[in-house]
């Protein structure tokens, strides 16, 4: 049985001095919407027993993705072993796989049609391979239900398991997402429970198993980065061979995650992304509202534009 929780800091809990700060006008948020679409993909969820991390992080876009029947299904349970500062996810104990899981969601894929489905977890330390074959073998009974539709996947770091990777051979996505979430110094308040170079070391990976796949990452800001360890985690991806940069405005979920530092505007957001596009990332996804999972249909065909149009400057420079 779980034994979840979501206080993540008890020294933070009620306390009048980390206040959820009043959101600025360029963040607007849709509320959930009462279409159909929503109400198809809901029930869907509930039917399977499947789990979705836009109700469990309380992701700000959930009800425009909904309503499009877009939806990132979090696999191996909805509580994680760590208790990351930023995350709204329970930390706890969390059960035994669900060795039906794989199949239900590619019926879940099937079922609602998707041409392009996510799948992220919570963290499971408590597994030897970190939940790595469960991932593997989602994707392959997605294979089997969908077999139009493109995979993309979020994974946790595995703890670094070296095994980890290869519970992939045979079965990798079309992405490959790992999120570094924030700078190297934020880690031990913001991230304690990770290393920042084993995160590269998982994308750098994953790339050269697989060199045509796609890898990506995600930061988040206004945790108290500067402009400049922003600029390093960009060579630091680059230098991993990662094709898809997002970053995106860090939301504190309640008064007992991080706090806020400050809200970046859509101008520094742009900033970031020409930065970014100039250190050779293919895609760079970089506004207040930019999440790893938001789009990501649109952002799959990019990519791929963006690789073909580069394949091709090559030959005409050849």
């Amino acid at each position: 049985m779980s034994t979840a929780t979501n206080f993540r800091h008890p020294e933070k809990r009620n306390r009048p001095d980390n206040p959820i700060q009043r959101k600025p006008p360029w963040i607007r948020v849709k509320a959930p919407s009462s279409t159909s679409e929503y109400h198809k993909v809901a029930k869907m969820m509930r039917d399977l027993n499947l789990t979705t991390v836009c109700e469990e992080a309380a992701c700000p876009n959930i009800g425009e993705c909904w309503a499009q029947r877009h939806a990132t299904m979090m696999i191996m349970g909805d509580t994680c072993t760590r208790a990351c500062a930023f995350c709204n996810v329970a930390t706890g104990q969390p059960r035994p796989l669900d060795p039906a899981e794989p199949a239900n969601v590619g019926l879940a894929v099937g079922g609602l049609g998707l041409s392009h489905v996510v799948i992220t977890s919570v963290d499971r330390d408590d597994l030897e391979d970190g939940g790595a074959a469960h991932f593997a073998e989602t994707i392959r009974q997605i294979r089997m239900a969908a077999p139009e539709t493109t995979i993309e996947i979020l994974t946790p770091d595995f703890k670094g398991k070296t095994k980890a990777i290869e519970a992939f051979d045979g079965a990798m996505p079309e992405i490959f997402n790992h999120n570094l979430e924030t700078v190297p110094r934020l880690y031990p308040t913001i991230r304690p429970g990770a290393r920042y170079f084993t995160s590269l070391s998982l994308l750098q990976a994953a790339k050269i198993r697989q060199p045509e796949i796609f890898t990506k990452s995600g930061m988040m800001a206004g945790l108290g980065e500067t402009r400049e360890e922003v600029g390093q985690v960009m060579d630091d991806l680059r230098a991993a061979n990662v094709d898809f940069l997002t970053i995106g405005q860090y939301l504190q979920p309640t008064v007992k995650h991080a706090a806020i530092d400050r809200f970046v505007t859509p101008d520094e957001f742009e900033d970031y992304a020409r930065m970014a596009r100039a250190k050779g990332f293919l895609l760079v996804s970089a506004t207040p509202l930019t999440r790893s999972s938001y789009h990501a249909g649109e952002d799959f065909a990019k990519l791929k534009a963006a690789r073909l149009a580069e394949l091709a400057k090559g030959r005409e420079a050849g």
